[in-house]
């Protein structure tokens, strides 16, 4: 019997999981949560599952840092992304975060059943829509990397660095204007607004 947690911030939907699998004879419905706290306090208290089904979007802890956190500490459960978001940036995060399969909301149960099975016995779960998803994500994300120069690359450290215009231009020995002209077209090519808006989105690429 495969044990299961369900963490989603829907109640229905996830009463609606659970009664779909009570009748199943290969997985057990553990437990449901509310968000990442609510099921991290339960793993802390001794409670033990197989698979977790996560959402994303959730208050006080969501699915992606849940990821992260079991990646350190619980290690041998395998983690499911079940999420509305049909992004391929969101699917890259949870594989980056450790997640070994993702699914919309929309699975039926023999799907749901299947991703449950294969991420158990330690394989990768992505049906047709989100490997596109993925792979699509990860050639556009391939291509902005390829499009900043070393230079820009340069600027971005030290702009993550926290070092402000001017102490950049004097560091490298070039104009501030030069710099301005480094951001704004690194803005441009990661298509992003701000620099904080940069900042992150070069950590989600590992440009930083």
């Amino acid at each position: 019997m495969i044990k299961i947690g369900i963490v989603d911030d829907h109640q229905l939907f996830s009463s609606g999981l659970a009664a779909m699998f009570s009748n199943t004879e290969k997985i057990e419905v553990v437990g449901t949560y509310g968000d990442g706290e609510d099921f991290l306090t339960f793993l802390e208290s001794g409670g033990e599952v197989d698979v977790v089904l996560l959402d994303i979007s959730m208050p006080k802890i969501g699915g992606l840092e849940v990821l992260e956190i079991l990646r350190k500490t619980k290690p041998n459960i395998k983690a499911i992304m079940l999420s509305m978001h049909n992004d391929g940036n969101y699917i890259v995060q949870s594989v980056r975060n450790g997640a070994l399969g993702y699914l919309l909301k929309n699975a039926d149960q023999e799907e749901l059943t299947s991703a449950i099975i294969t991420v158990y016995e330690g394989k990768k779960y992505f049906n047709r829509e989100t490997t596109e998803l993925l792979l699509n994500n990860m050639a556009v994300e391939g291509e902005v990397v390829k499009k900043l120069s070393p230079r820009e690359r340069e600027i971005l450290e030290l702009i993550a660095e926290g070092f402000t215009t001017k102490e950049i231009a004097e560091k490298l020995f070039i104009s501030t204007r030069t710099v301005e002209t480094h951001r704004v077209n690194m803005l441009k090519k990661l298509n992003v607004k701000n620099s904080a808006e940069l900042i992150k989105k070069a950590s989600e690429l590992k440009l930083i």
